[in-house]
């Protein structure tokens, strides 16, 4: 049915209009940065006047902050989503790292804020991706935890060796996922593989009490 020459046009809801301000303000800062991007470009970009965006995120430092947790928040569910109990723990770290490098490729300017652009300009945007990274790594440590007592070989191997390579773990997760998002014919599932072949090979020596030392033969 027509609504006719002089209807009012259908006001947006709210927050589909937030919605289209993120998406522009996130593709906008991950490519633009944070201190070159301008909210005029991103009003431009999302259709809507500049003094619209000041009304609903306030400030350029709010509108980004949001970004970052937004951005933070979507590829902690994506990993967490990708990981189904009752699998064997290989299996499990295998789905969570190919779920976080298919979310950062397929996301590129969200990871691009939370990899670059958050890191390098100080609190309070470093805070909001270390605690990401902290949700990140609390999971890689349940994880690697679970690997561990299903091998049960080590008795040494504790909480203090779990928490620190599962913080190894995320460092080099995030720095393959910058490399594999900058080499286009690397794919999701290789760099998955990359570090699955890096790290539990290595992790399945270490749960065989096979630790590597400096005065060890051959060393």
């Amino acid at each position: 049915m027509s609504t006719g020459a002089g209807a009012k046009p259908k006001r947006m809801p709210r927050a589909v209009r937030e919605q289209q301000m993120m998406d522009a303000a996130v593709r906008t800062f991950g490519q633009r940065g944070y201190r070159a991007a301008s909210m005029d470009e991103i009003a431009e970009l999302a259709g809507v006047s500049k003094p619209l965006v000041y009304l609903y995120l306030n400030s350029k430092e709010e509108l980004f902050t949001a970004c970052i947790r937004r951005e933070a928040a979507a590829l902690v569910a994506a990993v967490r989503a990708a990981v189904r109990p009752g699998l064997p723990a290989d299996r499990q770290l295998w789905a969570g790292l190919t779920a976080f490098f298919t979310h950062t490729a397929e996301n590129p300017d969200g990871w691009a804020i939370l990899h670059r652009q958050a890191r390098t300009h100080g609190e309070p945007f470093a805070a909001e991706v270390a605690a990401m990274r902290d949700d990140i790594a609390a999971f890689v440590t349940e994880l690697i935890g679970a690997a561990a007592r299903e091998a049960q070989q080590d008795p040494s191997f504790g909480d203090r060796d779990v928490a620190g390579l599962a913080q190894a773990l995320v460092g080099a997760a995030e720095s393959l996922a910058g490399w594999a998002n900058e080499t286009p014919e690397v794919g999701a599932k290789e760099a998955a593989a990359t570090l699955m072949n890096f790290a539990w090979t290595g992790l399945g020596n270490l749960m065989d009490g096979q630790r590597w030392a400096p005065n060890a033969p051959n060393r």
